[in-house]
């Protein structure tokens, strides 16, 4: 990631900016400092951290903006006007491709702002893509179908983006998040065909399969009136472990394959085939149609007085059985007022995709800065602990 290293500073005074860059204000915790910075409809945090004999500054993780041109731009500008004597700069682009959107690479806010578009009639999702060659190919084969992908290493996704971009498609979503998350954002009754090629069986933590109990009652939910789960793998303890959790369901047809020939194989299932190893497919078939999942709740918070937060923060993590809260961070606003505001850093939620939020504190209110928590079940009883933590009232 960019950033620069500078020797001293000029402080000026806030808010200050040039060329569509603005500065607005500052907040200080320990030896860092965030600068709250807007440039067109983008805003975002730099991090100034103070190392005594030099300062480092770059974007910060928790509000960093996709697009590498706009940070690159905000550091620019800030070293131009607020920076006495430099030490050395990693801003200037070497490559242009770092400045390419990533044109199929979601987060999760995008993709609920896709799906409520209603652009396609039927919705394939893929867990763990790998080298993408099925989701390609179910994408080349149906260009009006939505094929979602969900992996969690970040290096398949961007392989993936550029290879949908070198074929044109426009029908593919790539999904760099916890499958668990992504289930849990989908509507009732939404998608057609979901795949589960080759998992990591982990045949000594059942836990950290994909598969389990929940998912397989998130999959019927999920799944529309005759939409199918398809798993394929060369583990015959997984996918035994796999039909006896569906068969749990109340509902259930399936459909079992072993060796069985598709039109398009991966890279490990061309592996195991020279190896002379089995493979078995699984296919259940839904037969329901589930009620929509409604959740009910805001993350509001009320009134908020500064001098309790301040008398009580600390650093610490509350944990319950399904979501927790860790108060990371407290910055102060700087601010000629008595009450110039406060700035909490605070991570929460489900234990599989954590919130990182900051959160706002002046004029005796407080909310959600720059970004709100996704309305999930885990997030809102967070809040709703989080609230009473930070003892706020309604009125």
């Amino acid at each position: 990631m960019p950033n620069f290293v500078a020797t001293s500073l000029k402080n000026l005074k806030f808010p200050f900016g040039a060329d569509g860059v603005e500065f607005l204000w500052s907040a200080k915790a320990g030896d860092e400092s965030l600068i709250y910075t807007k440039t067109g409809k983008k805003e975002f945090f730099l991090l100034v951290k103070d190392k005594k004999t030099e300062f480092v500054v770059k974007s910060d993780k928790l509000t960093r903006p996709a697009s590498l041109g706009t940070i690159q731009k905000a550091l620019s500008v800030y070293k131009d006007l607020n920076v006495l004597d430099l030490k050395s700069s990693t801003i200037a682009i070497k490559n242009e491709k770092q400045l390419a959107k990533k044109e199929f690479i979601l987060n999760d806010i995008q993709f609920l702002e896709k799906l409520k578009s209603g652009e396609f009639k039927k919705i394939f999702v893929e867990i763990g893509f790998g080298s993408g060659r099925h989701l390609l190919y179910q994408a080349k084969t149906d260009e009006n179908t939505l094929v979602v992908g969900i992996e969690v290493y970040k290096r398949s996704c961007e392989q993936v983006n550029n290879l949908a971009l070198s074929m044109g498609l426009k029908n593919v979503i790539l999904l760099n998040l916890d499958a668990r998350l992504v289930m849990s954002l989908l509507h009732s009754n939404s998608v057609d065909r979901l795949f589960l090629h080759f998992p990591v069986p982990w045949e000594k933590s059942e836990k950290r399969r994909v598969v389990s109990a929940e998912f397989a009652n998130e999959c019927q939910r999920v799944l529309k009136s005759g939409g199918s789960f398809e798993l394929r793998s060369d583990d015959k303890n997984y996918t035994d472990f796999t039909i006896s959790c569906f068969l749990n369901l109340k509902e259930a047809k399936m459909e079992i394959y072993k060796n069985r020939f598709l039109d398009v194989s991966s890279k490990y299932e061309d592996r195991w085939i020279k190896q002379n190893r089995d493979i078995y497919d699984v296919v259940f078939t839904n037969l329901i149609v589930s009620e929509q999942k409604v959740l009910h709740g805001d993350f509001e918070f009320g009134t908020v007085l500064e001098e309790d937060i301040l008398s009580k923060f600390e650093n610490k993590t509350i944990k319950k059985d399904d979501y927790f809260i860790h108060m990371e961070r407290i910055y102060k606003k700087d601010s000629s007022e008595k009450n110039g505001g406060l700035l909490l850093r605070v991570a929460f939620g489900s234990f599989y995709r954590p919130e990182h939020c900051f959160i706002l504190v002046e004029n005796s209110k407080a909310s959600y800065f720059i970004k709100k928590p996704l309305l999930t079940y885990e997030n809102l009883k967070a809040h709703s602990t989080l609230k009473e933590y930070l003892s706020c009232s309604t009125s």
